[in-house]
């Protein structure tokens, strides 16, 4: 095997002694690697590697700047640490957390949909890591992705229109045997939220569908955010609802 099939099938990342045995230095090899890989990469939670690699080294150390790599000076627990392919990386919970501060909340619906870690797993590791940068950040993604009930996303949208001063809604907007999680009924526009999809089951997958189906059916407008859009993109989620009460009323049957 060539040293380039090394590096392409290792996302990037060589061991000391794997160098070695092709006859390289270190400072050879960080020459040669143009790319890296993030633990998450190399436990299946991205597809991609990173552009920019953070590695954690012990707080006492002082290893020079390279390019492509992040520093981070900190002692890890050792449970947060582990050999994946005889290099020392971030364990799957630890590197759960870190990746999801900075690629968002739907990279970590996405880790607990796929059974990538558990949740307790994650709020170890979180509690074990508190004060550190991004902990705060990490904190507030695991309250949102414990909220089976998607109070959390509702509390986010209502946040979201008292902050822009949109008024005439209601919440829990009584319409037949469902009630619309949001409501403008004078402007017949039904707004639901979704929390993260890992808790979702068949049945209330159906059940959100059928409502969805006797809204639309009424003639109101249906609008739909997941907790990650509204998150992630408050601005665009505001005006697409501003949009919408802006939209001609059009007559039709209440359905209520």
């Amino acid at each position: 095997m060539s040293f380039e099939l090394l590096v392409a099938r290792q996302a990037g990342v060589v061991a000391l002694h794997q160098a070695v045995g092709f006859g390289m230095s270190a400072d050879t090899v960080q020459r040669r690697v143009r790319t890296g890989a993030a633990a998450a990469h190399w436990h299946g939670m991205l597809s991609r590697a990173p552009a920019v690699v953070g590695l954690t080294v012990p707080a006492a150390s002082k290893p020079r700047p390279r390019p492509g790599i992040a520093l981070r000076r900190r002692d890890l627990d050792p449970v947060d640490r582990m050999l994946c392919r005889q290099v020392e990386v971030a364990a799957q919970p630890f590197a759960a957390l870190e990746t999801a501060v900075e690629e968002g909340s739907a990279f970590l619906d996405r880790v607990l949909q796929r059974r990538l870690v558990g949740f307790p797993a994650l709020y170890r590791s979180y509690t074990r890591n508190l004060g550190r940068p991004g902990s705060a950040d990490a904190g507030r993604l695991l309250v949102a992705a414990a909220d089976r009930a998607d109070s959390a996303a509702e509390r986010l949208l209502v946040r979201i229109l008292r902050d822009a001063g949109v008024t005439g809604w209601v919440l829990g907007h009584p319409f037949g045997p469902y009630r619309i999680d949001l409501a403008f009924p004078e402007r017949r526009v039904a707004v639901e939220v979704d929390g993260w999809a890992w808790h979702v089951d068949v049945e209330r997958f159906r059940t959100d569908r059928r409502k969805g189906g006797a809204i639309t059916r009424a003639s109101w407008d249906l609008l739909r955010f997941t907790w990650h859009d509204l998150d992630g993109d408050p601005g665009g989620c505001l005006r697409e609802i501003t949009e919408t009460l802006a939209l001609p009323r059009v007559i039709g049957t209440a359905g209520t």
